[in-house]
């Protein structure tokens, strides 16, 4: 295997950290993306190292600058707690103990004006990420390729109806993984292309029977 510049050195990012700036602006980012618009009001709970050391490090900057849609590099993470009131963001900010979880882990309990969102993630080191529950749901996603979130019902033929809508429309499936509560319950279904997926194929995605949400999340 390679190693690149970029695993030596890490992502450009403002801030002490690569895991307690870069990510913690990533997963703030995947969490607005996923609700979609504007995130109106976030209660954020810091576990382990980033509990003990997020006003040192900024995190909770980070985290707010991924929620109002700024990337790792963007300077603006400087100034992001006062940009969160000017925009109409409420926050709070917790902290939480659960020795199960990985040293850098944040819950994000968010709400835009359309939609609530409860998502928990790690940074992971180097900027990398993990998302491990979206709405009550254990997840695995990463983020490192073009990755579209499903949100559907258990029920016969639905991911034989996701997998159609997109090897028809031209893109190749790199990765594919599902959660579900139960039989005929709640699914998240994750699956990772080659190449960002268009509107118009996310929209035939949202016309599969039993698919109730459709996200594209372009790599970042």
């Amino acid at each position: 295997m390679g190693i690149g510049l970029f695993d030596i050195l890490g992502p450009i990012t403002v801030g002490p950290s690569s895991s307690h700036t870069a990510g913690a602006v990533r997963l703030g980012l995947v969490c607005r993306r996923l609700l979609g618009s504007d995130v109106k009001q976030a209660k954020i709970t810091f576990f382990g190292s980033f509990a003990e050391t997020y006003k040192g490090h900024g995190t909770e900057k980070a985290v707010i600058g991924g929620l109002l849609g700024f990337l790792p590099d963007n300077e603006k993470i400087r100034e992001s707690l006062a940009l969160a009131e000017f925009r109409g963001l409420q926050y709070q900010i917790l902290t939480g103990e659960d020795p199960r979880l990985h040293p850098n882990t944040v819950l994000i309990e968010a709400a835009s004006r359309e939609k609530k969102l409860r998502m928990m993630g790690a940074s992971v080191g180097g900027g990398a990420i993990r998302v491990t529950e979206i709405n009550g749901l254990e997840v695995e996603a990463a983020f490192e390729e073009d990755t579209v979130i499903l949100f559907h019902r258990d029920a016969p033929g639905v991911l034989a109806g996701i997998a159609h809508v997109l090897t028809s429309c031209g893109y190749n499936i790199g990765n594919l993984r599902l959660s579900r509560t139960r039989r005929e319950g709640d699914v998240i279904t994750v699956v990772e292309t080659d190449v960002p997926v268009d509107e118009e194929t996310v929209e035939r995605l949202l016309e599969v029977e039993s698919v109730s949400d459709a996200i594209m999340i372009p790599r970042f």
